[in-house]
Formats: C-alpha cells, sequence, structure tokens
C-alpha cells in the first residue's frame, strides 16, 4: 500500500488519500480504485502491462486521441460528456503517465461512479444495450482517421498471421503434443481460408479500416446501475485500426456462449440466437447509417472467423508448451481449443439464420 500511496502523491488528485482496493477483474493490468475525501472523490489508478504492451507511450497517445475525439463529439451534440468518456487525471507535471524509478508505468482516471461493467449478460435485454454501447462507440469514431492510431499489439487479430503460428508450433512440436492435438489441427486447417477471409479483404481494401475496440466483451461497458443504459466504452489500450467485424465477432463468440471458453463438456456449447439477435439490433442501432452494405453481409462470418482465430490461438499456445494463456492444468488449453471449435461448428451450423436476424434488424 505504500508503493501505492507514492505513486498517487504524483497525480493532481483532489482531497487526501484515503484507501485503495485492487480491483482483480482484469486479466492484463494492474488496477486500483482509490478513494480520497476533503473532498470526497474516487478515481482509477492503473499499473500498465508492459509486457503486452512494449510501448506504453504509444497506448496512451491513442487513449488521449479517442477520448479527446470522444468528448467533443458529445459537446458538440449538447451531451454532458462526463460519464460517457473516460476522463484521465494529469501528473502534478501536465503529463498524463508516470515512469517509477523501478520502471513501472502508471495512469489515472476519475471514478464513473452509478455504473458497473458485468462479467456476464445477465439476459437478452442487457446484452442488447452493450451492443448499442459499442454501436455507438463506433460511431462517435466513425469519422476519426484510424490511420493515425498506433498499433499497440501488432497483429492483434490477422488472422492469416494467426494460423501461420499455428503451423509453426506443429512443426516445431515443442512440447511433444501434436499427435494428441491431430483432429484439433486438422479441422482448423479446413476451415483456414474461409476464416481468413475478413482479414484478406480488409488487406485489399475493400473493408473500410475503421476504429476498432479489439475488446467487447461486455464488462468493457460502463453501464447505469439504476436504468441499465450503457454509458461508457472503457479498456482503452487495444484501440487499433481495424474492422468492426472484429468487434462484433468477438463480442458475440463471448458473449453468446451458452458454456465458458473452457467448458469440458462440449455438448453444453451452442450459439444462443436470442442472444445473437439482441445484440446485433442494438449494435446495428447504435452504429446507425455508418456501416457499408459489405460489412453487414460479414456479421455472421465475423463470429466465426473471432471464433476460430481463438481456436488457433490457445492450440498454438498447446503445442508450444503453454507460454502464453494461464492454465490451470496441463489440458487446458487443449480443452479450450476443443470449446472454441464446438462453439465455431454450431456457428457455421447457424450462418443462415444468423443472416436472417441480422435482415429482420436491419429492417427496423
Amino acid at each position: 500500500m505504500e508503493n501505492i500511496r507514492r505513486v498517487c502523491e504524483q497525480f493532481a488528485f483532489c482531497g487526501e488519500f484515503s484507501g485503495a482496493e485492487e480491483l482483480t477483474s482484469g486479466n492484463i493490468n494492474s488496477t486500483y480504485h482509490l478513494t480520497y475525501e476533503y473532498p470526497h472523490r474516487e478515481y482509477i489508478l492503473q499499473r500498465i502491462n508492459h509486457y503486452v504492451f512494449k510501448k506504453p507511450g504509444e497506448v496512451m497517445e491513442n487513449v488521449l486521441r479517442i477520448t479527446g475525439h470522444l468528448t467533443a463529439k458529445y459537446r458538440a451534440a449538447g451531451i454532458d460528456p462526463t460519464w460517457r468518456v473516460l476522463k484521465l487525471v494529469p501528473l502534478h507535471t501536465g503529463e498524463w503517465m508516470y515512469i517509477s524509478p523501478e520502471g513501472e508505468y502508471w495512469r489515472a482516471y476519475e471514478y464513473i461512479s452509478g455504473a458497473a461493467a458485468p462479467d456476464r449478460a445477465d439476459t437478452p435485454a442487457q446484452f442488447r444495450e452493450a451492443g448499442r454501447g459499442f454501436g455507438v462507440f463506433q460511431n462517435m469514431l466513425a469519422d476519426f482517421p484510424a490511420n493515425q492510431l498506433h498499433v499497440t499489439i501488432p497483429g492483434f487479430h490477422d488472422t492469416c498471421a494467426r494460423f501461420d503460428a499455428l503451423e509453426r508450433a506443429a512443426a516445431e512440436d515443442a512440447a511433444g503434443r501434436a499427435a494428441e492435438a491431430a483432429p484439433e489441427l486438422g479441422y482448423l486447417r479446413a476451415h483456414r481460408e474461409e476464416l481468413c477471409r475478413i482479414s484478406t479483404l480488409l488487406d485489399a481494401g475493400e473493408l473500410p479500416l475503421r476504429v476498432t475496440h479489439n475488446d467487447t466483451k461486455i464488462n468493457n461497458v460502463m453501464m447505469d446501475t439504476r436504468t441499465g443504459e450503457a454509458l461508457c466504452v472503457i479498456d482503452l489500450d487495444t484501440v487499433m485500426p481495424g474492422t468492426l467485424l472484429w468487434d462484433f465477432g468477438d463480442a458475440i463468440r463471448f458473449g453468446a456462449s451458452t458454456a465458458p471458453e473452457d467448458e469440458p463438456d462440449v455438448s453444453k456449447i451452442a450459439l444462443n440466437m436470442e442472444y445473437f439477435a439482441a445484440f446485433t439490433e442494438g449494435f446495428l442501432a447504435g452504429v446507425g447509417e455508418h456501416i457499408e452494405p459489405a460489412e453487414v453481409e460479414l456479421l455472421p462470418l465475423s463470429v466465426a472467423v473471432m471464433t476460430g482465430e481463438l481456436a488457433a490461438r490457445f492450440l498454438a499456445d498447446y503445442l508450444n508448451g503453454d507460454t502464453y494463456f494461464k492454465t490451470g492444468y496441463p489440458q487446458h488449453n487443449l480443452v479450450r481449443t476443443r470449446a472454441q471449435i464446438a462453439l465455431l461448428k454450431d456457428v457455421l451450423a447457424k450462418r443462415d439464420e444468423m443472416a436472417a436476424a441480422v435482415r429482420r434488424c436491419m429492417g427496423k
């Protein structure tokens, strides 16, 4: 706690330090909820994971550009941005990031009170509102030049590159596991061309380059605890140039699956079409006219792409000896791979059903 207090002293917080509570829901950065008194204020303090984000300065430049743009857009529309856009707290020097003597990178935000980010959607209506929140995020950033953003994690959603990495892992077989994973490897190889289609179209300039969030789980949307309204999209570290199809597909992959990412009983895993339709309705309402026909057509495929891409990542890590993802037991990554493949099979089987749901939502 003493170290946290020393870090806090660098920031232009109001009041006197009262306490800090570590928040453990995030998987990358270390996050603390700070309380100050006289006057009462609350803040969020984060240590940026320097292992994941090799250039924290570029991460912060992206965050400043995005939050500045969103704030200006809300004000121009006559809407108070206070609870709708993350607001950074500066250092006493006026800078936005503190580098400690130990080489740690710290930043702070004002706390968004009266709102919470749920880990899972409890109802289709809640998932619809999350979809609207992510759609509004796309809408507000539709006129932002995406090529001005830094790529904070190179190749993060380059599906073709992810499959190439899987092939390298299979060839090297560093952990001696390739034979055990042969069925999964064969299935993914058989679907590689289809799953790489969105990346291929984006590289060819046939899809618009947009600002993408790249981690569209529902717990990255702050929702009003009283009304349930989606207020603010958070966790902007992975905001990069890309395609909105990544954001849509990954949100569905995680939020509309009937089971967790590491469910060992694959018979429990399927795409919940009620949740798919709800999120799609909300997302399209939020994004409004800022979506092109080619993107609409590819929404169902995007779910398969993001599911297959994650399966390839889990399997490559399993073949490499579990060097990236945290695991709880020796076959954890293989179980995750099988779970994603089970979901992928159901997604591919429901392509026509998803397309029909998209058409109905577009007609509303």
